[in-house]
Parts: C-alpha cells; sequence; structure tokens
C-alpha cells in the first residue's frame, strides 16, 4: 500500500508514493556524540533484536560548542520499542532520545531527493 504527498520545493512540486506499512510507525530523535562508531553502536542495538528500522537521517548539530549529530529514525511501533528507547538511552554516546509523533515531517522534507527521474 502506498501513500500520496504532494511535496514542494523552490523549483518543482511532486506527487512522491511513499510506501505505507500496516503496522503503526514512531519516529525517535536522538543526539549524540559525532565520532566514529556511533551508528554502528545504534544500528547494532537494532540488528541484535531483529528490529527494523524504515529510514534513518543523520546530521550534524552546528549550534553547540561540544561534537554532536541529531539521529532521527523511523521505525515500526510494537511491544518491544519501549525496550529499545531504554536500551538507547544506556548506550555512553547517545545523549537525548525523543519519541517523535509519526507526522513528524522529517522524512517527508527529504523525500524529493530520492525521486528517480527518467
Amino acid at each position: 500500500m502506498t501513500s500520496n504527498t504532494n511535496i514542494t520545493t523552490q523549483q518543482n512540486s511532486f506527487v512522491v508514493n511513499l510506501p505505507s506499512s500496516s503496522s503503526p510507525q514512531a519516529i525517535l530523535t536522538l543526539i549524540v556524540n559525532n565520532h566514529p562508531g556511533v551508528m554502528s553502536h545504534i544500528c547494532g542495538l537494532f540488528a541484535r533484536r531483529a528490529y527494523n528500522m524504515e529510514g534513518i537521517l543523520c546530521l550534524p548539530i552546528n549550534d553547540c560548542d561540544t561534537s554532536l549529530s541529531r539521529i532521527w529514525l523511523k521505525v515500526n511501533e510494537d511491544t518491544r520499542l519501549a525496550q529499545i528507547i531504554a536500551q538507547l538511552k544506556k548506550l555512553q554516546d547517545v545523549k537525548e532520545v525523543l519519541e517523535c509523533p509519526i507526522d513528524h515531517p522529517i522524512f517527508k522534507q527529504v523525500a524529493p531527493y530520492f525521486v528517480q527521474t527518467l
């Protein structure tokens, strides 16, 4: 099943078919230290539990004195999500974990960059 999303940029307007999952989804926002291996630790935590991430987006945070990054994870909600959030908070390089509503716009904002042109 797909859902149509209208996306407008400064130059173009797109209609993107985004796949929609039958299970409810959540977006996690993580503030982490920005150095090698952090993403590997986070992805490894999910992989060891056979928990799929539908999307990952990572950008550096430039407005602070320390080297930090913000990671957004789009995940399916199920009974294990609360446990995974608790385990993410225990990772040394993870400073903050927030659960955002699924209507958070971050993944829709980057969708035009993944539109195939013929």
